[in-house]
């Protein structure tokens, strides 16, 4: 699958107006919550669109019955965010599917080398080979941090093409590294910025999403 076609930008305006909020610099860190709570709940909403299975099935309306279309709840779903960036992503996307499992897995970045070192990771031993997982990573920058998360997914019996990830900002080194790596693996973002600046941050990016999320 090129490139193109696994990752999507969706043209909706809610995601490009929170986005533009979550830019702004002069946005308070409140704000900014709420940004990324809306920018979870609108890639969650697209990311999951032809993804979660459905049962067809018949329901008896007041007056008469008709078919019906429902979420198969017997294929387990799990949300597992990136610490600590990943948990401001987490509300919207929980909003969608309040059903889901939710894993937490920390990883802190080094910022001379921009290796990412694990220090909690609170996924099962295995998952049920049907388990479709979506991963909240706000910036999708270097792409060491999600290729640790897909290392550790894979070695618990996740299958790459049944994965999503929600990412606001990505860059093309991160989009390439997975790519590469997960061809089967599906990312929706808000937006594909230039690129990385020296120190490994996205440019134009929105900042440190973690720092402005919590207000530290």
């Amino acid at each position: 699958m090129s490139l193109q076609l696994r990752v999507h930008v969706p043209p909706h305006p809610l995601i490009k107006h929170w986005l533009g909020v979550a830019r702004d610099e002069t946005t308070p860190s409140v704000l900014f919550r709420s940004a990324m709570t809306e920018l979870g709940r609108w890639l969650t909403y697209e990311a999951i669109r032809d993804w979660l299975p459905v049962l067809e099935t018949e329901v008896k309306t007041p007056l008469a019955p008709c078919q019906a279309t429902f979420i198969n709840p017997e294929v387990p779903v799990a949300v597992v965010p990136i610490l600590r960036a990943g948990l401001s992503l987490l509300d919207g996307a929980q909003a969608l599917l309040p059903l889901a499992s939710i894993y937490h897995i920390g990883l802190v970045r080094n910022e001379e080398t921009l290796e990412p070192t694990l220090y909690l990771n609170k996924l099962p031993q295995q998952f049920d080979p049907q388990t479709r997982i979506l991963i909240s990573e706000p910036m999708l920058a270097t792409g060491g941090t999600s290729m640790a998360v897909m290392a550790e997914l894979i070695n618990r019996g996740v299958e790459p093409s049944l994965v999503r990830i929600i990412s606001v900002v990505t860059a093309p080194t991160a989009l390439q590294k997975l790519g590469t790596a997960y061809p089967g693996l599906v990312i929706y973002a808000a937006a594909i910025d230039e690129g990385l600046n020296q120190h490994g941050f996205i440019v134009p990016g929105l900042g440190d999403a973690g720092d402005r999320t919590f207000g530290t």
